[in-house]
């Protein structure tokens, strides 16, 4: 592509990259050459433009009237293309039909401090002579001797001049972002439309020549005979471009794919149940602009605002249809973290629309059938997730108690005393699966329709080499703890992926704060749950039943744990690793303070975490969940040798004056260095004879007691999972809490760190990453970038 650039241009190809920028025109080229390449504006800008291009060309070709018909015109004459751009009529028939309407709501504030992107867009309207930007303007004015701020919503198109011509200007009552940035965006530009069709576009999106020309076919819909009622909004399938950037980028290509093809069709017809799941949708604009819009924009419960359009045409007797004959475009996340980000959004949003009346109105109104396809196509499929992975817990929870109460193993040998085998085979059940691969099932059966069968069975084993079901089973999680969160606290929120390039290394600290409370508190459990039950539940079939019982529940657990550093660009590359783990410890140990980010501290980071939980209700919600870490303490106590066959509450009391005991040496310990400055001999004095005390107590109890070196690991077990849950600000332990906290979270690094940097230590892990995660042409150039950085930390990828 790039040889094929530098001829287009008329350079030769040794021509050195310097020249290029000392030259505006060519760097302008690369520039656009560059943007066509990602999901940018431009590229948008380009495939909408192809609307006028082709309606352009079909007015050329259509000029011929019956008369020249009779005066008998050579077919080749009737369809010379050659010039229709130039065309006067062409280009104002196209004019008449096409305006592409790019809403920018903050073009006048960037105009205003002369930003680049100002620039960039205002270039565009130059290029294209059918583009209109709407944006707000802020006025300032004075009434009263007041300062006043008056708000404008704009339409400006470029002159002959090269300048910003103002179209419209409309007066608003008063700052019109009220709600979500986006559906707001889209309702104060929605006036400056016409004609009775609009298609609604994103960003990322892209468009065809060869798919412009069908356009007109496409909008003749709204006239057929689609049932009873005439189609309000035409679905459009897409075509996911960003599938061949890495294996991420296939996986979520493909599952998109067989949604917006496939799967809106089956919905369209016969379910009649398909909503508008995002652009690129063509609706009737009368219908849904004397109907409230096709934005709602009410703050938090419009988190997923494309979906709220097809409730509202449903609700109000609209039929939304869907066509195949016709797409558009479409980019899609293509690195893990934006991916999870992306999933993160769609579950909160799913989880706010459980919330919501348009739902509400839809479960009353639907029949049976249109009702349960409702429900399996928007929050059931969330709601069964979430229980798929609760069935998890609840089956190792299971598990753990009949190991620790010893009811499993009394059942064990009732059931071979009296030759029970159904009763032995229930309670050697074995969870085999996990439902995260059931995901893919969709795009399975997409791939035979698309491609046949054979081809299909030779993606499907591709993507299983690819790790496919790891990245299916870590998004299992990602949606489970965001609809979950939704539904227990509320407070969803947008939040920005930045489509970006993919081919960057993503810090150890950043890919922490992101999954910590997603999935690696939540793996660190089920780890815990399967140590326990190892440690000891009983098994007839050994080593083989535990594994077969057991196995699947490990794979989900290490899946949590270990996809985004396995899905890392040179995640296993030692250079970064040990930058990483610089990264990590300054972020830990670096102490928050006013105006202090989540990026830069732990502390600053911990509290963003906990703001979710802002009533009582919710407090006391986490605090029941957070009980269940207890049985952990409560069971292995009564496990250990020290205790004999004591099953006494004594036996449990004791066991919370050692935990006492523990958190007074952790405090004597972190005792602040700021308060202690004045007697700092005396706080080490303290602190080594505190330490000296304890082992020489635990040496004297091992020595004397029952006490064995298996029940201290047992112990362990136990306080790691119950130490740190309570919520108590108020109390005056909150300091010591954090702390705790910091020290759970320092372990918890450490654990997943040293995996993934005893890896680094083997070159040929990372080539086997590399080739893993990206197509041949990114693996080439990373390999190379590798031998050139030589001992130099390449920073740049």
């Amino acid at each position: 592509e790039w040889r094929n650039f530098l001829a287009r241009i008329g350079w030769d190809e040794n021509t050195p990259d310097s020249a290029i920028w000392d030259s505006p025109n060519e760097t302008l080229e690369l520039r656009f050459w560059a943007s066509y390449r990602g999901q940018t504006l431009a590229r948008t800008v380009r495939g909408m433009m192809y609307y006028r291009k082709a309606l352009m060309l079909q007015t050329y070709l259509e000029r011929t009237t019956p008369e020249d018909l009779e005066a008998a015109v050579s077919s080749n004459d009737a369809t010379e293309t050659q010039g229709f751009e130039l065309s006067p009529e062409a280009r104002a028939q196209a004019d008449l039909k096409f305006t592409y309407v790019v809403t920018c709501q903050i073009y006048g504030k960037q105009k205003e401090e002369q930003k680049p992107e100002a620039a960039d867009i205002a270039l565009l309207m130059q290029r294209n002579e059918a583009l209109r930007v709407a944006f707000i303007d802020f006025v300032e004015t004075s009434k009263d001797g007041k300062a006043h701020t008056e708000f404008y919503s704009k339409l400006v198109k470029a002159d002959i001049n090269g300048q910003d011509k103002e179209i419209y200007s409309i007066k608003l009552p008063g700052n019109p972002k009220l709600g979500e940035g986006k559906p707001e965006n889209q309702n104060h530009a929605i006036i400056f439309t016409r004609g009775n069709a609009v298609q609604t576009i994103d960003m990322n999106q892209d468009n065809y020549f060869e798919e412009a020309l069908k356009m007109r076919n496409l909008l003749e819909e709204f006239g057929s005979d689609h049932g009873i009622r005439p189609p309000t909004i035409l679905g459009v399938r897409e075509h996911v471009f960003t599938g061949s950037v890495s294996s991420l980028a296939s996986f979520m290509s493909n599952q998109e794919g067989s949604f917006v093809t496939m799967g809106q069709r089956v919905l369209a017809n016969p379910l009649k149940i398909r909503m508008h799941y995002g652009h690129p949708d063509v609706f009737d604009r009368v219908f849904h602009i004397t109907r409230g819009g096709i934005s709602k924009a009410s703050c938090v419960i419009n988190i997923s605002e494309d979906i709220f359009a097809g409730f509202n045409s449903t609700l109000r007797q609209g039929n939304i249809t869907h066509h195949e004959y016709i797409q558009v475009g479409k980019g899609r996340d293509v690195g893990l973290n934006q991916i999870a980000l992306f999933e993160g959004k769609v579950a909160g949003g799913n989880g706010e629309q459980v919330l919501s009346r348009d739902v509400y109105r839809l479960g009353q109104l639907l029949d049976f059938f249109r009702m349960m396809s409702f429900y399996y196509t928007t929050v059931g499929y969330y709601f069964c997730t979430m229980l798929t992975v609760l069935t998890v817990y609840a089956f190792l929870y299971g598990r753990a108690y009949l190991a620790l109460s010893g009811v499993g193993e009394a059942i064990e040998e009732r059931a071979q005393i009296l030759q029970n085998t159904a009763l032995s085979a229930a309670l050697n059940t074995q969870f085999l699966f996990q439902i995260g691969i059931f995901t893919a099932v969709p795009m399975i059966l997409g791939f035979i329709l698309e491609q046949g069968f054979l081809k299909a069975i030779v993606s499907f084993v591709t993507m299983q080499f690819q790790l496919c079901t790891i990245f299916f089973t870590f998004s299992l999680g990602t949606r489970t703890h965001y609809f979950g969160r939704t539904i227990l606290h509320g407070g969803a929120g947008y939040k920005a992926t930045g489509r970006g390039f993919v081919v960057r290394h993503i810090k150890f600290a950043e890919n922490y704060r992101l999954y910590s409370r997603s999935h690696f508190v939540k793996g660190f459990e089920v780890v815990l749950l399967l140590i326990v039950y190892l440690a000891y539940g009983y098994n007839d079939g050994g080593a083989i039943g535990y594994i077969l019982l057991s196995i699947s529940s490990w794979f989900m657990a290490l899946s949590w744990l270990f996809a985004p550093y396995l899905f890392n660009p040179s995640g296993f590359e030692w250079q970064k690793v040990v930058e990483d783990f610089k990264d990590w410890t300054n972020w830990l140990l670096y102490r928050g303070g006013i105006g202090v980010k989540g990026e830069e501290s732990w502390e600053a980071w911990w509290d963003e975490e906990l703001i979710h939980i802002r009533t009582l209700g919710g407090r006391i919600a986490e605090t029941i969940l957070s009980l269940r870490f207890f049985i952990f303490q409560y069971g292995i106590v009564y496990k250990l040798h020290l205790q004999g066959s004591d099953t006494s509450l004594t036996v449990y009391g004791l066991s919370w004056i050692v935990l006492a005991v523990l958190i007074i040496l952790f405090k004597v310990f972190t005792f602040s260095q700021k308060i202690s400055v004045n007697f700092q001999l005396l706080l080490r004095f303290i602190q080594g004879l505190s330490f000296l005390l304890a082992i020489a107590g635990l040496a004297v109890a091992v020595a004397l007691t029952d006490l064995s070196i298996p029940d201290i690991f047992a112990c362990i077990l136990a306080f790691i999972a119950a130490a740190w849950k309570p919520i108590v600000r108020k109390v005056g332990l909150w300091k010591s809490i954090r702390s705790l906290a910091r020290l759970y979270d320092a372990g918890m690094g450490m654990l997943i760190f040293i995996p993934v940097a005893f890896s680094s230590w083997f070159p040929f892990v990372s080539t086997f990453q590399t080739r893993l995660m990206f197509n041949q042409a990114f693996s080439r150039g990373l390999e190379i970038s590798l031998i050139l950085a030589g001992n130099n930390p390449n920073t740049e990828l």
